[in-house]
């Protein structure tokens, strides 16, 4: 019996020390469990620097809706304002010390000379695949935002189908015509320049002055010697409302709005030969110290979004074929209505500045 009781003791003693031995880990993981845990960091939000941002697309409201459309996006922008080929001069001395961070509007033509000159920065974005082919720049330094037509127009109260001109040509060549269009100057703004290319460019001739023939230049100079000439801060469309000159310039982007502040019908002349067609574009500036910022800026602004609800605001036809929906009906049957001019970007860009050097001192002088 004394032997059966100490055993019956021993073998309690062990299992009580077997489980403590086990409960021990449970205490360990007990308080293990007690330390605070680590949690993960939210990241901070995305900061946007302020952006200054050229452009030649800012009159008409085009600027302050771009502004304030930016701001509700959460971006802080500047617009500076020019005429297209004053821009490109300034984006070019600026180069080495840039000043800007953007640049929209402008055309292919100024961007591919801006390019040449280490003006742009490469980036593709987000929207770029959405663009119509073969508008935007091959190697990434350029994108489209909007189609522009260079329009010969006539104020409808003075001209109908029949009577109006029906090309650029028959306004030095029809004597009904004479002192009534308006002629454009050259040095500072783009779409004088496209109007005179899409003239010159009919006379293209690889012996001749600047690559065009002497019939070219006799003809430019019929254009200018038979319009009246335009007048800096004088806006054409007052001067067609008035009918002091009825003929004349305008962009198709514009229409609907001039149409409205001087309440007059505009008529469009359909040339064979087509109407000059222009796209205007945009670009991160090399140099930017802003760069993230500019990019995200240009994710946005060329978005199908955005510029769909541009296209709305200021009927205009986007080239983002996502955005194209978005246009007023009166634009889309407008550019279904128009033929477009073949003409040589890469040949006018080479010569432009020479041809308005040449038609400033020699024929406007």
């Amino acid at each position: 019996m004394k032997k059966r009781l100490i055993k019956l003791i021993a073998g309690c003693l062990l299992a009580t020390i077997a489980i403590t031995g086990c409960s021990k880990p449970a205490e360990k993981t007990s308080q293990t469990s007690g330390t605070p845990k680590t949690t993960e960091t939210t990241p901070a939000p995305v900061k946007n620097e302020k952006l200054v941002v050229y452009t030649n697309s800012n009159s008409d409201g085009r600027g302050d809706w771009w502004i304030a459309k930016a701001k509700e996006a959460g971006f802080d922008i500047e617009i500076v304002g020019a005429g297209g080929a004053a821009l490109a001069n300034r984006l070019i001395a600026e180069k080495n010390n840039p000043v800007g961070d953007v640049v929209f509007g402008l055309n292919s033509m100024l961007y591919e000379t801006v390019k040449k000159q280490n003006v742009l920065q490469k980036y593709v974005p987000a929207w770029a695949s959405e663009i119509e082919a073969g508008l935007n720049d091959k190697e990434g330094y350029y994108h489209a935002l909007v189609r522009q037509a260079i329009l010969l127009s006539y104020n409808t109260g003075v001209y109908n189908e029949q009577t109006a001109p029906k090309d650029w040509t028959d306004l030095w060549k029809k004597p009904e015509y004479k002192g009534l269009y308006e002629t454009p100057t050259l040095l500072a703004q783009v779409t004088p320049r496209i109007v005179v290319a899409g003239i010159l460019t009919r006379y293209k001739d690889a012996n001749g002055d600047l690559g065009i023939s002497k019939e070219g230049w006799d003809e430019i100079k019929k254009f200018y010697n038979n319009g009246t000439a335009a007048v800096d801060g004088q806006d054409f469309f007052a001067n067609m409302a008035s009918k002091k000159t009825p003929i004349g310039t305008a962009v198709s982007g514009v229409l609907k709005a001039k149409e409205g502040q001087y309440n007059i019908k505009v008529g469009i002349a359909k040339p064979e030969v087509g109407v000059p067609m222009i796209v205007e574009q945009v670009a991160i500036l090399n140099g930017t110290k802003k760069l993230d910022t500019a990019k995200r800026f240009v994710d946005w602004f060329g978005s199908a979004e955005i510029q769909g609800q541009f296209a709305e605001k200021f009927n205009a036809m986007p080239a983002n074929t996502k955005s194209i929906a978005k246009a007023s009906a009166a634009v889309k049957e407008l550019y279904a209505s128009i033929k477009v001019q073949n003409i040589d970007w890469g040949f006018v860009a080479t010569n432009i500045d020479k041809w308005a050097e040449k038609i400033e001192l020699q024929i406007l002088k």
